[in-house]
């Protein structure tokens, strides 16, 4: 049992009470509802399969295959003994050498070889999200501004915003282009935030983009660069996903620009990196900040002191990346089976009529589902992202979480292999996306039959209503008639609290009895419900609500 202990009213820092960390997000409240009601095949069938996380899980195998035939890499080594005390003892904040090479090979390795990087460059941090922070705290000062194209990755307000204390600016980009960065985009971002008296001190793209699971095409990437060159700020070039394109040909990296301009106005550019993504080991919590700019290595290494990695880890990983038989087979392996999930469920979710953004690479699909939305608002977004959540028990992420300003569409992973134990009954794991398509439609037909039956029927009703009870009507039904009854009713029912516990509980039985067969809702019964929804609101604005006793309806005796 946890222990309680009295919470005094003691100060904390700006930081601790702020609310930037973008916690309150839809997106990590999905994680929450399926920390709640997770899926399990055999105990929780029916619990909340988790599409909102982007984990790459589908080339596992090769990395278990390697570690059962090198079992030396995590045991120390044929040196044993010797090899523990080299790993145990202190390692400066620069990391182990070899696996800093090992990096530098790796990345330039998944870019097909058309960019090179200096293992003395590579600043390693625990984790892209430290990467990002950190570079932040470098490039910017708290109130100057950073601009990120949208839709953009959810977790960035919590990155680059909460303990920095620096701006987001969005880059808006809307599907007239497919989300493609305008250079009109670019520059209308840049003013608004000097309209704001927000300094820009730089631009943080997502390369190959999340959440659009699509790479930036080099002609964007060059007007980037000549934009950020003109402004004199920074670019980071957020690159995670680099390794899982589908082709080695679709991803252009910020350094493979930078190297045919012969590295000319390099000094700005800053490349973040991780295994989390490609190699599929977010648990271990490898980042690395990449920067020509030699004041940036220096200070980024000198911070890293606060999220380094173990150097057992980085052992593990430097004999891994080193083995380039291993890396080539595994990223050729990987690559293919990414684009094979992939096209299953586009092609599923195309069967039931639900269009994506074509897409090239990443974890995920980025689904339009605004033909759905009763209403073409972020409201109306919310509202069938709610019914996704508890009804098909499927978490994918709303657009709004991500900051795009086109409200339906969505954010789904395409690597769930708990979506897959779900569905392998069927002949295409596409097909689950046929059947949420069918129960969205559904949930929106019920809505829609409710909503025409309140307006047909609910002037008949609301007369038929005044009719049945007008021996309870008190002439004149005015504005203090209903003040006089309404304090009549509030007292009576404030002496009546101390009897009214059986009452409370029949109608928490009700409740539970409408629930249990809610399937067996009538169309009519929902929209007679509604009508009483909106009867109660208008009592409540008359002050009669209060009157009930504090009781659901107040109709039980």
């Amino acid at each position: 049992m946890a222990i309680e202990i009295e919470q005094p009213s003691v100060g904390l820092s700006k930081i601790a009470v702020s609310d930037t960390h973008g916690e309150d997000s839809p997106y990590f409240a999905g994680w929450k509802a399926y920390d709640e009601d997770p899926y399990n095949q055999s105990t929780n069938p029916s619990g909340v399969i988790q599409m909102g996380l982007a984990e790459n899980q589908v080339s596992f195998d090769l990395l278990e295959k390697y570690l059962e035939e090198h079992s030396e890499v995590s045991n120390w080594g044929s040196k044993g003994v010797p090899c523990f005390r080299e790993n145990a003892l202190f390692q400066d904040y620069h990391g182990l050498v070899s696996f800093r090479k090992a990096m530098a090979s790796f990345m330039g390795q998944i870019r097909g070889g058309r960019a090179k990087f200096d293992p003395d460059r590579i600043v390693l941090t625990a984790g892209a999200t430290a990467a990002n922070e950190l570079l932040t705290f470098i490039i910017a000062d708290p109130g100057d501004a950073l601009l990120v194209p949208t839709p953009y990755y959810p977790g960035f307000d919590r990155d680059l915003r909460w303990r920095t204390g620096v701006n987001i600016v969005p880059i808006h980009c809307d599907s007239s282009n497919n989300f493609q960065i305008t250079p009109q985009a670019l520059e209308a971002a840049y003013k608004d935030a000097e309209a704001k008296n927000m300094r820009v001190r730089g631009i943080l793209i997502t390369n190959p983009s999340n959440p659009l699971g699509a790479t930036i095409q080099r002609v964007v990437l060059e007007e980037i660069l000549d934009f950020v060159t003109s402004k004199n700020i920074h670019l980071v070039s957020d690159e995670i996903y680099s390794g899982s394109t589908f082709s080695s040909s679709a991803f252009v990296s910020i350094a493979e620009i930078l190297e045919a301009r012969q590295y000319k106005n390099s000094e700005r550019v800053h490349i973040v990196y991780s295994l989390s993504k490609d190699l599929g080991l977010p648990g271990f919590r490898i980042g690395t900040v990449y920067s020509y700019n030699d004041k940036v290595v220096t200070t980024a290494r000198r911070m890293s002191s606060f999220t380094l990695i173990s150097s057992q880890t980085q052992h593990l990983l430097a004999s891994m990346l080193s083995d380039k038989e291993f890396t080539e087979n595994y990223i050729k392996t990987n690559r293919e089976r990414l684009r094979k999930r992939y096209d299953m469920i586009i092609e599923g979710l195309k069967k039931a009529g639900i269009e994506c953004l074509k897409g090239n690479a990443g974890l995920f699909c980025w689904m339009n589902l605004s033909p759905l939305l009763e209403k073409p608002t972020r409201g109306g977004e919310l509202a069938l992202w709610d019914s996704m959540l508890h009804e098909v028990k499927l978490n994918i992420s709303p657009g709004s979480s991500c900051h795009c300003s086109e409200p339906g569409w969505f954010r789904s992973e395409t690597l769930s292999l708990r979506l897959c134990i779900r569905i392998e009954h069927y002949e295409d794991e596409g097909l689950i996306w046929a059947l949420m398509a069918s129960k969205l439609r559904q949930l929106q037909s019920k809505a829609c039959q409710a909503t025409q039956f309140v307006s047909k029927h609910g002037s008949t009703y609301y007369k038929n209503l005044l009719e049945q009870n007008k021996q309870y009507i008190q002439h004149p039904p005015t504005v203090e008639k209903c003040n006089e009854l309404s304090k009549q009713l509030f007292y009576t029912r404030l002496a009546s609290i101390p009897g009214r516990t059986e009452s409370f509980w029949k109608e928490v039985d009700y409740v539970k009895h409408l629930w249990k067969n809610r399937q067996d809702l009538k169309v009519e019964d929902a929209g007679i419900a509604a009508l009483f929804g909106l009867e109660c609101f208008a009592w409540f604005c008359a002050g009669e609500i209060v009157g009930r006793g504090f009781t659901f309806t107040g109709y039980y005796p």
